[in-house]
């Protein structure tokens, strides 16, 4: 079962499953502040649910169409590496990490 790291906590889950629902599942979340009530519900199109992922090669799906659009526009950049929690896969181990601001795009900032 991969584990996924986050907030100093480890939740196990089912290969395969959307890294939104396993935290969300475990109690935690990918979101700030008002993003918890107001975001797209998993669908990839807020972006709110953006996060840093640490993993080996193939520990996680590559990013969806949808994924590359939204985070291809502000106030996200590709450039910060960053991933839509709602898109990504969980395949294998893997740390995460959430960064300030509504949409976690603040990367200099941890939350």
């Amino acid at each position: 079962m991969p584990r996924v790291s986050f907030e100093g906590r480890i939740i196990e889950c089912e290969p395969g499953q959307r890294l939104r629902a396993v935290l969300l599942r475990a109690g935690v979340t990918p979101h700030n502040g008002g993003a918890r009530l107001a975001n797209c519900r998993g669908l990839g199109t807020c972006g709110t649910c953006a996060v840093r992922v640490e993993a080996p090669a193939g520990a996680v799906s590559p990013p969806t169409r949808v994924e590359r659009w939204r985070l291809g526009f502000p106030p996200h950049r590709r450039d910060r590496g960053l991933r839509l929690a709602c898109q990504l896969r969980v395949h294998g181990d893997l740390q995460v990490s959430k960064y300030a601001g509504f949409w976690g795009q603040q990367v200099d900032t941890p939350r």
